[in-house]
């Protein structure tokens, strides 16, 4: 944080209602050279009123004291200065709390109604005064000099400070209204900060289940057939030995195909992470912080392009392969075959492929039936098997249990629907449809 707002609150430490200590001693300063006025100025004023001069002396002290609340109250000094306007006491208590007046957060009508009563009173006291000493002979000025020197006393005491109290006041609150927008809009930079940082995540956690998906379905695939195939050479190695070579070559095979993916796979991976940058730390400026994350999300998106998947047109290879693996596979296709969107062909081969690896897995042998469906606003794909037959070989393969999790978050992510169960005869079924745009 700055240093407004929440740390400049904590930064007030004066006693009582003062904000700051040095405001203590100034308001104490002052309340104390207007009760020396006011003691002073008390003592004609005993002399007047014929009263006993300590009292005059006392009574000045406590009003000229009365300064020191200037801050929590300064209705109570105005009036105080307005109460003692017509002993001739108090100059400085008035001019201070006429500007304490106004430059509190007390409405206008009430400061101008004050200021005013002030302004009238040192009118009527100065006239009455100056009559009288006309009237003694003391002072001899013409008749117009006296309410001209009144009206002019009474502005010169009163207007100056409540416009200087007006404007030092509206200066304060405008001060208060921009510290209020600054920590403001830091809180608001401090949450998108937050909020990019999270979206950069959350784009780095979809980007990592997309390339373990995308690492599952093409070393899954191509694997489990090098696992099959190495497994029908080793038990034909020695009965046929030409089948055994074309096992080895499929083999072979298999493998760059694997490799020549994965190649092309870690090649985008590593020209997507030159360009992510660490994150900034949430200690640093927040602005900053903002710019670091929005610019890493916008580089990952521009950067990291998806390797350019397989096709529809690929899916006669893929039932070839897996025919040459030893599995009986009938492909049928409905419809006029088309091009689709580069997402929506990648996601079906990927869903065939995967099918067709999960029965090399758990149902070597049985027989298998592809079934493809153009239809007008939708490509639909169908891959069950029968029951295994227990005639095919067994490989062994593990499963991770992440393919039809795979399945099903490719075929979700384009507004798609899939299902998969059991059959009645005892197989297995693999349904998705997908839509065309």
């Amino acid at each position: 944080m700055t240093t407004t707002g929440e740390d400049h609150v904590t930064a007030r430490g004066g006693p009582w209602w003062w904000e700051r200590r040095r405001s203590a001693v100034l308001d104490v300063g002052l309340a104390a050279v207007s009760a020396l006025e006011c003691g002073v100025e008390g003592v004609p004023f005993a002399w007047e009123a014929g009263i006993p001069v300590a009292v005059g002396v006392l009574f000045g002290l406590a009003a000229g004291a009365v300064l020191l609340v200037r801050r929590r109250w300064p209705i109570a000094v105005v009036l105080v200065a307005i109460a003692v306007t017509p002993a001739a006491m108090g100059f400085l208590l008035g001019i201070v709390g006429l500007y304490s007046l106004a430059a509190s957060d007390l409405p206008r009508r009430i400061i101008g109604s004050l200021a005013g009563m002030q302004s009238v009173g040192v009118l009527i006291v100065m006239f009455v005064r100056m009559r009288q000493d006309i009237a003694r002979g003391d002072v001899e000025v013409g008749d117009w000099l006296v309410p001209f020197a009144s009206v002019t006393m009474a502005l010169g005491v009163t207007a100056p400070p409540v416009l200087l109290g007006l404007y030092v006041g509206a200066r304060r609150r405008l001060m208060e209204s921009l510290r209020e927008r600054a920590d403001s809009l830091e809180r608001e930079l401090q949450l998108l900060a937050e909020r990019a940082e999270e979206r950069a995540e959350w784009a780095r956690n979809e980007e990592r289940t997309r390339i373990a998906r995308e690492m599952h379905d093409v070393v899954a695939h191509r694997v489990s057939l090098m696992v099959v195939h190495a497994a029908a050479l080793q038990a034909v190695a020695r009965k046929d030995p030409e089948k055994a070579v074309r096992n080895a070559a499929l083999v072979g095979d298999m493998g760059r195909q694997a490799l020549t993916e994965l190649r092309e796979m870690l090649g985008v991976l590593r020209a997507g992470g030159d360009a992510v940058r660490p994150r900034p730390k949430r200690s640093s400026v927040p602005l900053a912080a903002v710019g670091a994350a929005a610019a890493a999300a916008a580089s990952r998106v521009a950067v990291e392009e998806p390797v350019e998947g397989p096709s529809l047109a690929e899916i006669d290879e893929l039932v070839g392969q897996s025919a040459a693996a030893g599995m009986v596979v009938d492909l049928s296709v409905e419809g006029e075959c088309r091009s689709y969107a580069p997402e929506v062909e990648a996601t079906a081969y990927r869903v065939v492929q995967e099918a067709l690896t999960n029965v090399h897995k758990h149902a070597a042998g049985a027989k298998t039936y592809v079934r493809l469906a153009h239809r007008v606003s939708e490509i639909a794909m169908q891959v069950e098997n029968e029951p295994p037959s227990g005639v095919g070989s067994s490989a062994g393969l593990p499963s991770g249990g992440n393919g039809l999790v795979g399945m099903r978050e490719r075929v979700s992510a384009l507004g798609g629907v899939f299902v998969s169960g059991p059959t009645d005869a005892g197989g297995f079924r693999v349904s998705a449809v997908i839509p065309a745009s």
